[in-house]
Protein backbone atom coordinates (compact mmCIF):
# COMPACT_ATOMS: atom_id res chain seq x y z
CA UNK A 1 0.00 0.00 0.00
CA UNK A 2 2.96 2.29 0.81
CA UNK A 3 3.35 5.10 -1.89
CA UNK A 4 6.21 4.86 -3.78
CA UNK A 5 7.15 8.25 -4.72
CA UNK A 6 10.85 8.08 -5.70
CA UNK A 7 12.30 11.78 -4.87
CA UNK A 8 14.46 12.61 -7.83
CA UNK A 9 17.67 13.66 -7.62
CA UNK A 10 19.44 16.71 -9.83
CA UNK A 11 22.80 16.80 -10.33
CA UNK A 12 24.81 19.81 -8.93
CA UNK A 13 27.10 21.34 -11.66
CA UNK A 14 29.26 23.95 -11.60
CA UNK A 15 28.87 27.11 -13.05
CA UNK A 16 31.18 28.64 -15.18
CA UNK A 17 31.87 31.81 -13.55
CA UNK A 18 32.90 29.96 -10.02
CA UNK A 19 35.08 27.49 -12.29
CA UNK A 20 36.68 30.53 -13.70
CA UNK A 21 36.84 33.16 -11.19
CA UNK A 22 34.39 35.49 -12.69
CA UNK A 23 32.14 38.24 -11.26
CA UNK A 24 29.13 37.89 -13.66
CA UNK A 25 25.94 40.23 -13.73
CA UNK A 26 22.59 38.63 -14.53
CA UNK A 27 19.40 40.35 -15.27
CA UNK A 28 17.60 38.20 -12.29
CA UNK A 29 18.22 35.45 -9.66
CA UNK A 30 15.63 33.92 -8.05
CA UNK A 31 16.43 32.45 -4.71
CA UNK A 32 14.22 29.10 -3.81
CA UNK A 33 13.12 26.51 -6.04
CA UNK A 34 9.83 26.09 -4.36
CA UNK A 35 6.32 26.23 -5.96
CA UNK A 36 6.97 30.09 -6.04
CA UNK A 37 10.56 30.65 -6.91
CA UNK A 38 10.13 28.04 -9.76
CA UNK A 39 7.08 29.74 -11.18
CA UNK A 40 8.74 32.75 -10.40
CA UNK A 41 11.54 31.52 -12.73
CA UNK A 42 9.13 30.63 -15.63
CA UNK A 43 7.20 33.52 -15.89
CA UNK A 44 10.48 35.62 -16.11
CA UNK A 45 11.69 32.97 -18.97
CA UNK A 46 7.96 33.61 -20.46
CA UNK A 47 8.98 37.28 -20.45
CA UNK A 48 12.26 36.51 -22.12
CA UNK A 49 14.63 37.62 -19.20
CA UNK A 50 16.94 35.12 -18.80
CA UNK A 51 17.72 33.90 -14.68
CA UNK A 52 19.30 31.98 -12.73
CA UNK A 53 17.90 29.76 -9.61
CA UNK A 54 19.84 28.77 -6.81
CA UNK A 55 18.41 26.63 -4.23
CA UNK A 56 20.56 25.00 -1.02
CA UNK A 57 19.45 21.23 -2.08
CA UNK A 58 18.81 19.44 -4.93
CA UNK A 59 15.14 17.38 -5.39
CA UNK A 60 11.72 18.59 -4.78
CA UNK A 61 10.10 19.24 -1.04
CA UNK A 62 9.93 16.53 1.47
CA UNK A 63 6.17 15.21 2.19
CA UNK A 64 3.16 16.66 -0.04
CA UNK A 65 3.09 20.07 2.60
CA UNK A 66 0.84 22.18 0.13
CA UNK A 67 -1.72 20.28 -1.75
CA UNK A 68 -4.55 22.42 -2.30
CA UNK A 69 -4.25 25.03 -5.41
CA UNK A 70 -6.82 27.34 -6.43
CA UNK A 71 -8.24 28.49 -9.73
CA UNK A 72 -6.63 31.28 -10.25
CA UNK A 73 -3.01 30.10 -9.47
CA UNK A 74 -4.13 27.22 -11.89
CA UNK A 75 -4.81 30.34 -14.12
CA UNK A 76 -1.48 31.69 -14.19
CA UNK A 77 0.43 27.99 -14.66
CA UNK A 78 -1.72 27.34 -17.55
CA UNK A 79 -0.69 30.49 -19.13
CA UNK A 80 2.81 29.49 -18.03
CA UNK A 81 2.30 26.13 -20.08
CA UNK A 82 1.89 23.90 -16.91
CA UNK A 83 -1.44 23.54 -15.66
CA UNK A 84 -2.07 20.30 -17.86
CA UNK A 85 -0.57 17.44 -15.84
CA UNK A 86 -1.40 19.35 -12.82
CA UNK A 87 -4.90 19.28 -13.23
CA UNK A 88 -4.75 15.48 -15.19
CA UNK A 89 -2.91 14.08 -11.81
CA UNK A 90 -4.71 16.14 -9.35
CA UNK A 91 -7.58 15.70 -7.43
CA UNK A 92 -10.39 18.02 -8.69
CA UNK A 93 -12.90 19.65 -6.02
CA UNK A 94 -15.43 22.23 -4.94
CA UNK A 95 -17.58 20.98 -2.40
CA UNK A 96 -16.72 21.65 0.93
CA UNK A 97 -18.91 20.17 3.97
CA UNK A 98 -19.09 21.47 7.45
CA UNK A 99 -19.75 19.02 10.40
CA UNK A 100 -20.33 19.83 13.99
CA UNK A 101 -19.65 16.13 15.84
CA UNK A 102 -21.33 14.28 13.45
CA UNK A 103 -23.77 16.43 12.17
CA UNK A 104 -23.19 18.26 8.78
CA UNK A 105 -24.48 21.80 9.46
CA UNK A 106 -23.16 23.41 6.27
CA UNK A 107 -22.19 22.69 3.01
CA UNK A 108 -20.65 25.17 0.16
CA UNK A 109 -19.43 24.82 -3.86
CA UNK A 110 -16.81 26.98 -4.87
CA UNK A 111 -17.73 26.67 -8.55
CA UNK A 112 -21.53 26.57 -8.69
CA UNK A 113 -21.49 28.15 -12.18
CA UNK A 114 -20.57 26.40 -14.97
CA UNK A 115 -18.19 26.96 -18.16
CA UNK A 116 -14.90 27.51 -16.84
CA UNK A 117 -11.66 25.64 -18.20
CA UNK A 118 -9.96 25.70 -14.92
CA UNK A 119 -11.45 23.54 -12.07
CA UNK A 120 -12.48 25.60 -8.39
CA UNK A 121 -9.27 23.66 -6.91
CA UNK A 122 -7.00 20.70 -7.09
CA UNK A 123 -5.34 18.52 -4.41
CA UNK A 124 -2.02 17.88 -5.61
CA UNK A 125 1.37 16.82 -3.44
CA UNK A 126 3.54 19.85 -3.76
CA UNK A 127 6.40 17.44 -5.01
CA UNK A 128 4.47 16.72 -7.87
CA UNK A 129 3.44 20.29 -8.63
CA UNK A 130 7.32 20.88 -8.04
CA UNK A 131 8.34 18.03 -10.79
CA UNK A 132 5.80 19.44 -13.36
CA UNK A 133 7.57 23.27 -12.86
CA UNK A 134 10.90 21.37 -13.39
CA UNK A 135 10.13 19.95 -16.53
CA UNK A 136 8.25 23.08 -17.88
CA UNK A 137 11.65 25.14 -17.00
CA UNK A 138 14.06 22.61 -18.86
CA UNK A 139 11.89 23.20 -21.86
CA UNK A 140 13.02 26.79 -21.91
CA UNK A 141 16.39 25.77 -22.84
CA UNK A 142 19.31 28.81 -21.88
CA UNK A 143 16.71 31.62 -20.46
CA UNK A 144 16.43 29.30 -17.23
CA UNK A 145 20.30 28.17 -15.22
CA UNK A 146 18.84 26.11 -12.52
CA UNK A 147 21.72 25.47 -10.16
CA UNK A 148 20.89 23.10 -7.00
CA UNK A 149 23.49 23.19 -4.34
CA UNK A 150 24.02 26.78 -4.64
CA UNK A 151 23.34 28.71 -0.80
CA UNK A 152 23.05 32.54 -1.06
CA UNK A 153 25.31 33.53 2.49
CA UNK A 154 25.25 37.11 1.69
CA UNK A 155 23.55 39.45 -0.01
CA UNK A 156 24.06 43.47 0.09
CA UNK A 157 22.15 46.00 -2.14
CA UNK A 158 24.08 48.06 -4.64
CA UNK A 159 22.95 50.93 -6.23
CA UNK A 160 22.36 49.45 -9.51
CA UNK A 161 22.18 46.01 -8.56
CA UNK A 162 22.45 43.03 -5.86
CA UNK A 163 25.69 41.30 -5.05
CA UNK A 164 25.57 37.85 -3.46
CA UNK A 165 27.92 35.09 -2.09
CA UNK A 166 27.28 31.78 -2.85
CA UNK A 167 28.08 28.60 -1.26
CA UNK A 168 28.58 25.27 -3.45
CA UNK A 169 30.33 21.78 -2.80
CA UNK A 170 33.11 23.99 -4.77
CA UNK A 171 33.35 26.64 -2.53
CA UNK A 172 32.29 30.23 -2.33
CA UNK A 173 31.72 32.58 -5.27
CA UNK A 174 30.64 36.18 -6.03
CA UNK A 175 27.57 36.94 -8.52
CA UNK A 176 25.81 39.94 -9.25
CA UNK A 177 22.43 40.80 -10.46
CA UNK A 178 20.09 43.48 -11.70
CA UNK A 179 16.54 42.05 -9.73
CA UNK A 180 16.85 39.32 -7.26
CA UNK A 181 13.03 37.93 -6.16
CA UNK A 182 13.75 35.95 -2.39
CA UNK A 183 11.36 33.17 -2.57
CA UNK A 184 12.64 31.22 -0.01
CA UNK A 185 10.23 30.67 2.47
CA UNK A 186 8.55 31.70 6.04
CA UNK A 187 12.26 31.62 7.38
CA UNK A 188 13.85 33.50 4.63
CA UNK A 189 17.84 33.68 4.65
CA UNK A 190 17.57 36.75 2.61
CA UNK A 191 15.01 38.34 4.97
CA UNK A 192 17.21 37.92 7.84
CA UNK A 193 20.51 38.65 6.07
CA UNK A 194 18.62 41.92 4.40
CA UNK A 195 18.14 42.75 8.42
CA UNK A 196 14.32 43.36 7.15
CA UNK A 197 11.30 42.77 9.73
CA UNK A 198 8.45 40.41 9.36
CA UNK A 199 5.48 41.22 11.82
CA UNK A 200 2.72 40.01 12.74
CA UNK A 201 1.40 37.24 15.15
CA UNK A 202 1.54 33.69 16.18
CA UNK A 203 -1.65 32.00 17.38
CA UNK A 204 -1.25 29.50 20.43
CA UNK A 205 -2.65 26.48 19.12
CA UNK A 206 -0.60 23.11 17.24
CA UNK A 207 -1.97 21.42 14.15
CA UNK A 208 -0.91 17.86 13.40
CA UNK A 209 -0.13 17.34 9.49
CA UNK A 210 -0.56 13.62 8.83
CA UNK A 211 -0.59 12.43 5.19
CA UNK A 212 -1.80 8.72 5.25
CA UNK A 213 -1.75 5.71 2.32
CA UNK A 214 -4.70 3.77 2.67
CA UNK A 215 -7.98 3.17 0.43
CA UNK A 216 -10.79 4.60 1.38
CA UNK A 217 -14.65 5.93 0.61
CA UNK A 218 -14.35 9.49 1.31
CA UNK A 219 -15.17 12.05 -1.71
CA UNK A 220 -13.13 13.94 -3.42
CA UNK A 221 -14.31 17.02 -0.81
CA UNK A 222 -13.15 18.88 1.62
CA UNK A 223 -14.64 17.66 5.08
CA UNK A 224 -14.03 19.82 8.32
CA UNK A 225 -15.19 18.72 11.75
CA UNK A 226 -15.84 20.51 14.97
CA UNK A 227 -15.57 18.63 18.06
CA UNK A 228 -16.06 15.32 16.48
CA UNK A 229 -16.28 12.13 18.52
CA UNK A 230 -13.30 10.67 17.27
CA UNK A 231 -11.73 13.71 18.40
CA UNK A 232 -13.05 15.49 21.21
CA UNK A 233 -13.21 19.54 21.50
CA UNK A 234 -10.85 19.44 18.64
CA UNK A 235 -11.03 20.06 15.12
CA UNK A 236 -10.08 18.07 12.07
CA UNK A 237 -9.48 18.66 8.59
CA UNK A 238 -9.69 16.05 5.96
CA UNK A 239 -8.91 16.21 2.22
CA UNK A 240 -7.82 13.40 -1.01
CA UNK A 241 -4.55 13.34 -2.56
CA UNK A 242 -3.35 11.56 -5.51
CA UNK A 243 -2.07 8.23 -5.36
CA UNK A 244 -4.35 7.24 -2.63
CA UNK A 245 -2.63 9.59 0.44
CA UNK A 246 -4.78 11.51 2.28
CA UNK A 247 -4.24 14.51 4.10
CA UNK A 248 -5.65 14.90 8.02
CA UNK A 249 -5.04 17.83 9.99
CA UNK A 250 -5.87 17.19 13.91
CA UNK A 251 -5.74 20.20 16.26
CA UNK A 252 -3.48 19.67 19.24
CA UNK A 253 -4.05 22.21 21.49
CA UNK A 254 -1.07 24.96 22.81
CA UNK A 255 0.26 22.03 25.29
CA UNK A 256 1.05 19.55 22.75
CA UNK A 257 4.49 18.61 22.42
CA UNK A 258 5.89 18.76 18.95
CA UNK A 259 7.89 16.12 18.94
CA UNK A 260 6.31 13.85 20.42
CA UNK A 261 3.19 14.60 18.78
CA UNK A 262 4.91 13.43 15.65
CA UNK A 263 5.58 10.02 16.81
CA UNK A 264 4.16 7.01 14.68
CA UNK A 265 2.89 5.25 18.44
CA UNK A 266 0.92 8.82 18.87
CA UNK A 267 0.09 9.52 15.47
CA UNK A 268 -1.66 6.00 15.03
CA UNK A 269 -3.99 5.97 17.80
CA UNK A 270 -5.39 9.76 16.74
CA UNK A 271 -5.97 8.02 13.09
CA UNK A 272 -7.35 4.58 14.35
CA UNK A 273 -10.16 6.54 16.25
CA UNK A 274 -10.94 8.32 13.33
CA UNK A 275 -11.02 5.74 10.30
CA UNK A 276 -11.67 2.51 12.46
CA UNK A 277 -9.68 -0.09 14.09
CA UNK A 278 -9.89 -2.61 10.92
CA UNK A 279 -8.99 0.46 8.31
CA UNK A 280 -5.57 -0.38 6.75
CA UNK A 281 -3.29 2.73 6.44
CA UNK A 282 0.09 3.92 6.42
CA UNK A 283 1.77 7.10 7.29
CA UNK A 284 3.61 8.78 4.72
CA UNK A 285 4.59 11.82 6.28
CA UNK A 286 3.79 13.88 10.07
CA UNK A 287 4.09 17.04 10.45
CA UNK A 288 3.25 19.72 13.69
CA UNK A 289 2.71 23.31 12.67
CA UNK A 290 1.75 26.76 14.54
CA UNK A 291 -0.55 29.56 12.92
CA UNK A 292 1.38 32.36 12.08
CA UNK A 293 -0.09 35.63 10.28
CA UNK A 294 2.55 38.11 9.24
CA UNK A 295 4.43 39.65 6.72
CA UNK A 296 6.84 42.25 5.43
CA UNK A 297 6.20 45.99 5.91
CA UNK A 298 7.17 46.66 2.04
CA UNK A 299 7.91 43.90 -0.36
CA UNK A 300 10.59 45.19 -2.27
CA UNK A 301 14.18 46.92 -1.20
CA UNK A 302 16.31 48.20 -3.17
CA UNK A 303 17.03 45.35 -5.95
CA UNK A 304 15.46 42.50 -3.47
CA UNK A 305 12.34 41.35 -4.10
CA UNK A 306 9.82 38.98 -1.87
CA UNK A 307 7.55 36.88 -2.73
CA UNK A 308 5.39 33.90 -1.33
CA UNK A 309 6.23 32.89 2.32
CA UNK A 310 9.32 35.12 2.44
CA UNK A 311 7.46 38.20 2.11
CA UNK A 312 4.04 37.31 4.04
CA UNK A 313 2.44 33.90 6.06
CA UNK A 314 -0.84 32.79 6.91
CA UNK A 315 -2.36 29.93 8.49
CA UNK A 316 -2.61 26.61 6.18
CA UNK A 317 -6.76 27.08 6.43
CA UNK A 318 -7.77 28.55 3.48
CA UNK A 319 -5.08 27.77 1.41
CA UNK A 320 -3.69 30.89 1.18
CA UNK A 321 -0.16 30.00 1.49
CA UNK A 322 1.20 29.05 -1.84
CA UNK A 323 -2.24 29.92 -3.97
CA UNK A 324 -1.40 33.96 -2.99
CA UNK A 325 2.28 33.33 -3.35
CA UNK A 326 2.02 32.40 -6.94
CA UNK A 327 -0.19 36.02 -7.43
CA UNK A 328 2.83 37.44 -6.38
CA UNK A 329 4.58 36.28 -9.09
CA UNK A 330 1.84 36.54 -11.60
CA UNK A 331 2.06 40.50 -10.94
CA UNK A 332 5.70 41.15 -10.66
CA UNK A 333 7.01 39.82 -13.79
CA UNK A 334 5.72 41.53 -16.69
CA UNK A 335 6.39 44.90 -14.96
CA UNK A 336 10.25 43.61 -15.07
CA UNK A 337 10.28 43.18 -18.40
CA UNK A 338 8.81 46.63 -19.43
CA UNK A 339 11.05 47.99 -16.96
CA UNK A 340 14.09 46.30 -18.01
CA UNK A 341 13.11 46.91 -21.78
CA UNK A 342 12.84 50.57 -20.92
CA UNK A 343 9.42 50.97 -21.77
CA UNK A 344 8.47 52.06 -18.13
CA UNK A 345 9.77 54.25 -14.95
CA UNK A 346 11.38 52.00 -12.79
CA UNK A 347 8.37 53.32 -10.04
CA UNK A 348 6.09 50.85 -11.78
CA UNK A 349 8.49 48.02 -9.75
CA UNK A 350 7.25 49.87 -6.48
CA UNK A 351 3.79 49.34 -7.31
CA UNK A 352 4.11 45.26 -6.79
CA UNK A 353 4.43 45.74 -3.65
CA UNK A 354 1.76 48.44 -3.28
CA UNK A 355 -0.66 45.58 -5.18
CA UNK A 356 0.64 42.61 -3.39
CA UNK A 357 0.92 44.31 0.33
CA UNK A 358 -3.20 45.12 0.00
CA UNK A 359 -3.13 41.19 -1.13
CA UNK A 360 -1.86 40.02 1.72
CA UNK A 361 -3.12 42.53 4.01
CA UNK A 362 -6.80 40.69 2.87
CA UNK A 363 -5.40 37.50 3.40
CA UNK A 364 -3.83 38.02 6.69
CA UNK A 365 -7.31 39.47 7.51
CA UNK A 366 -9.04 36.45 6.49
CA UNK A 367 -6.58 33.79 7.92
CA UNK A 368 -6.73 35.69 11.10
CA UNK A 369 -10.74 35.38 11.39
CA UNK A 370 -10.72 32.10 10.26
CA UNK A 371 -8.26 31.04 13.17
CA UNK A 372 -10.28 32.58 15.84
CA UNK A 373 -13.47 30.64 14.65
CA UNK A 374 -11.48 27.82 14.70
CA UNK A 375 -9.66 28.14 18.16
CA UNK A 376 -11.59 30.79 19.47
CA UNK A 377 -9.41 32.51 22.48
CA UNK A 378 -11.63 33.98 24.57
CA UNK A 379 -15.54 33.20 26.07
CA UNK A 380 -17.13 35.52 24.03
CA UNK A 381 -15.33 33.70 20.99
CA UNK A 382 -16.31 30.75 21.61
CA UNK A 383 -19.88 31.64 22.56
CA UNK A 384 -20.56 33.42 19.18
CA UNK A 385 -18.53 30.38 17.45
CA UNK A 386 -21.03 27.80 19.01
CA UNK A 387 -24.08 29.67 18.47
CA UNK A 388 -22.93 30.03 14.17
CA UNK A 389 -22.65 26.46 14.43
CA UNK A 390 -26.17 25.81 15.90
CA UNK A 391 -28.01 28.39 13.82
CA UNK A 392 -26.00 26.86 10.69
CA UNK A 393 -28.15 23.87 10.96
CA UNK A 394 -31.78 25.14 9.97
CA UNK A 395 -30.85 28.55 9.23
CA UNK A 396 -29.39 29.58 6.30
CA UNK A 397 -28.27 33.22 7.57
CA UNK A 398 -25.77 31.30 9.64
CA UNK A 399 -23.95 29.42 6.96
CA UNK A 400 -21.75 31.84 5.98
CA UNK A 401 -20.68 32.90 8.84
CA UNK A 402 -19.06 29.13 9.74
CA UNK A 403 -15.78 29.81 8.78
CA UNK A 404 -13.50 26.39 8.75
CA UNK A 405 -11.07 28.45 6.92
CA UNK A 406 -12.24 31.14 3.73
CA UNK A 407 -11.19 28.98 0.83
CA UNK A 408 -7.86 31.06 -1.09
CA UNK A 409 -9.56 33.46 -3.95
CA UNK A 410 -7.72 36.47 -5.51
CA UNK A 411 -7.88 39.89 -4.30
CA UNK A 412 -9.01 42.58 -6.61
CA UNK A 413 -6.50 45.91 -6.52
CA UNK A 414 -9.08 48.02 -5.74
CA UNK A 415 -7.66 51.42 -5.63
CA UNK A 416 -4.19 50.54 -7.11
CA UNK A 417 -2.59 53.75 -8.77
CA UNK A 418 -2.54 51.89 -12.06
CA UNK A 419 -6.41 51.56 -12.34
CA UNK A 420 -8.22 54.35 -14.43
CA UNK A 421 -11.69 54.65 -12.24
CA UNK A 422 -15.13 53.63 -14.01
CA UNK A 423 -16.56 56.54 -16.45
CA UNK A 424 -19.98 54.98 -16.94
CA UNK A 425 -22.39 52.36 -15.14
CA UNK A 426 -21.06 48.60 -14.91
CA UNK A 427 -22.68 45.40 -14.04
CA UNK A 428 -20.90 42.38 -12.65
CA UNK A 429 -17.80 41.93 -10.86
CA UNK A 430 -14.84 43.00 -13.71
CA UNK A 431 -13.75 46.32 -12.14
CA UNK A 432 -10.58 47.48 -12.96
CA UNK A 433 -8.29 45.85 -10.70
CA UNK A 434 -10.56 42.66 -10.70
CA UNK A 435 -8.54 39.51 -12.39
CA UNK A 436 -10.28 38.77 -15.87
CA UNK A 437 -13.17 35.76 -15.43
CA UNK A 438 -13.00 33.14 -17.76
CA UNK A 439 -15.71 31.75 -20.61
CA UNK A 440 -15.47 29.85 -23.28
CA UNK A 441 -15.37 30.98 -26.90
CA UNK A 442 -15.04 29.93 -30.69
CA UNK A 443 -12.10 30.70 -32.66
CA UNK A 444 -11.94 30.18 -36.41
CA UNK A 445 -14.57 27.49 -35.56
CA UNK A 446 -13.13 25.55 -32.80
CA UNK A 447 -13.71 25.70 -29.51
CA UNK A 448 -11.79 27.42 -27.03
CA UNK A 449 -11.05 29.98 -23.67
CA UNK A 450 -11.13 33.17 -23.27
CA UNK A 451 -7.89 33.68 -21.01
CA UNK A 452 -5.92 31.02 -23.19
CA UNK A 453 -6.57 34.61 -25.83
CA UNK A 454 -4.82 37.27 -23.55
CA UNK A 455 -1.96 37.05 -21.21
CA UNK A 456 1.62 37.85 -21.16
CA UNK A 457 0.76 41.74 -23.14
CA UNK A 458 -1.65 43.97 -22.77
CA UNK A 459 -4.86 43.06 -24.36
CA UNK A 460 -7.73 45.72 -24.78
CA UNK A 461 -10.74 43.89 -25.42
CA UNK A 462 -14.22 45.43 -27.47
CA UNK A 463 -17.47 44.03 -28.08
CA UNK A 464 -19.55 44.21 -31.06
CA UNK A 465 -17.89 46.91 -33.22
CA UNK A 466 -14.84 46.60 -35.41
CA UNK A 467 -12.67 49.53 -34.40
CA UNK A 468 -10.34 48.66 -37.58
CA UNK A 469 -7.68 47.89 -35.93
CA UNK A 470 -5.80 45.27 -34.99
CA UNK A 471 -3.17 46.35 -32.21
CA UNK A 472 -1.93 49.32 -31.30
CA UNK A 473 1.67 50.89 -29.46
CA UNK A 474 1.73 54.05 -26.53
CA UNK A 475 4.98 55.24 -26.39
CA UNK A 476 6.64 51.81 -27.11
CA UNK A 477 4.62 49.35 -25.69
CA UNK A 478 2.30 47.26 -27.67
CA UNK A 479 -1.40 46.13 -27.09
CA UNK A 480 -3.20 43.35 -29.10
CA UNK A 481 -6.96 44.28 -29.93
CA UNK A 482 -9.50 41.19 -29.71
CA UNK A 483 -12.76 42.01 -31.04
CA UNK A 484 -15.78 39.78 -29.96
CA UNK A 485 -17.68 38.59 -32.71
CA UNK A 486 -14.66 39.09 -34.93
CA UNK A 487 -11.33 37.52 -33.43
CA UNK A 488 -13.50 35.31 -31.18
CA UNK A 489 -17.08 34.35 -30.74
CA UNK A 490 -18.66 34.20 -27.69
CA UNK A 491 -19.84 30.86 -27.60
CA UNK A 492 -22.48 30.77 -24.94
CA UNK A 493 -23.07 34.52 -24.22
CA UNK A 494 -20.89 33.94 -20.55
CA UNK A 495 -18.25 36.59 -22.25
CA UNK A 496 -20.81 39.14 -22.49
CA UNK A 497 -22.57 38.28 -18.79
CA UNK A 498 -19.38 38.51 -17.47
CA UNK A 499 -18.40 41.47 -18.79
CA UNK A 500 -21.62 43.53 -18.95
CA UNK A 501 -20.47 43.55 -22.81
CA UNK A 502 -22.99 46.09 -24.27
CA UNK A 503 -22.05 46.68 -28.12
CA UNK A 504 -18.57 48.47 -27.92
CA UNK A 505 -18.10 48.30 -24.39
CA UNK A 506 -14.23 47.97 -24.15
CA UNK A 507 -11.70 46.60 -21.53
CA UNK A 508 -8.10 47.15 -21.12
CA UNK A 509 -6.40 44.19 -19.70
CA UNK A 510 -3.22 44.11 -18.26
CA UNK A 511 -0.34 41.47 -19.20
CA UNK A 512 -1.15 39.44 -15.88
CA UNK A 513 -4.52 39.71 -16.94
CA UNK A 514 -6.28 42.14 -14.24
CA UNK A 515 -8.74 44.60 -15.76
CA UNK A 516 -6.87 48.20 -16.44
CA UNK A 517 -10.08 50.49 -17.16
CA UNK A 518 -13.03 49.64 -19.19
CA UNK A 519 -15.18 52.41 -21.06
CA UNK A 520 -18.82 51.85 -23.05
CA UNK A 521 -17.14 52.73 -26.38
CA UNK A 522 -13.53 52.26 -28.20
CA UNK A 523 -11.27 55.03 -27.99
CA UNK A 524 -7.84 55.31 -28.93
CA UNK A 525 -6.95 58.60 -26.82
CA UNK A 526 -8.85 56.91 -23.54
CA UNK A 527 -6.64 53.26 -24.17
CA UNK A 528 -3.13 55.69 -24.26
CA UNK A 529 -4.37 57.23 -21.18
CA UNK A 530 -5.45 54.15 -19.43
CA UNK A 531 -2.37 52.23 -21.03
CA UNK A 532 0.27 55.08 -19.29
CA UNK A 533 -1.00 55.26 -16.34
CA UNK A 534 -1.08 50.81 -16.00
CA UNK A 535 2.59 51.29 -17.08
CA UNK A 536 3.00 53.48 -13.76
CA UNK A 537 2.87 57.04 -15.47
CA UNK A 538 -0.17 58.03 -13.17
CA UNK A 539 -1.09 60.70 -15.62
CA UNK A 540 -0.22 60.92 -18.98
CA UNK A 541 2.02 63.11 -20.46
CA UNK A 542 0.47 65.92 -23.31
CA UNK A 543 2.29 63.89 -25.67
CA UNK A 544 1.26 60.13 -25.20
CA UNK A 545 -2.39 60.52 -27.18
CA UNK A 546 -0.48 62.04 -30.19
CA UNK A 547 2.52 59.18 -29.83
CA UNK A 548 -0.59 56.50 -29.75
CA UNK A 549 0.17 54.72 -32.78
CA UNK A 550 -1.81 51.38 -34.32
CA UNK A 551 -1.81 49.27 -36.80
CA UNK A 552 -4.36 47.99 -38.90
Amino acid sequence: MLNTYTYPEFDYVQSAEQRDGLVKRHPAVVVGAGPIGLTMALDLAHQGIPVVVLDDNNTVSIGSRAVCYAKRPLEVWDRLGCAKPMVDKGVVWKVGKVFRGEEQVYQFDLLPEEDHKIPAFINLQQYYLEEYLIARLKEMGDLVDLRWKSKVISIKNQPDHAVMQVETPDGVYRMEADWVVACDGANSDVRKMMGLEFTGQFFMDRFLIADVVMKADFPAERWFWFNPPFHPNQSVLLHMQSDDVWRIDFQLGWDADPEEAKKPENVIPLLKKMLGEDQEFELEWVSVYQFACRRMRDFRSGRVFFAGDAAHQVSPFGARGANTGVQDVDNLAWKMKLVREGKAPESLLDTYSEERVFAGDDNLRNSTRSTDFITPKSKVSKAFRDAVLDLARDRPFARPLVNSGRLSMPTPYAGSSLNTPDGAAFSGSMTPGTNCADAPVWVDGQDGWFLDRIGGRFTVLTFGQDPGLTGGEVDGVPYDVLVVGKDIQDAKGRLAERYDGQVGTTYLVRPDQHVAARWRSFDVARIADALNRAVGKAAARPSSRSSASHAA
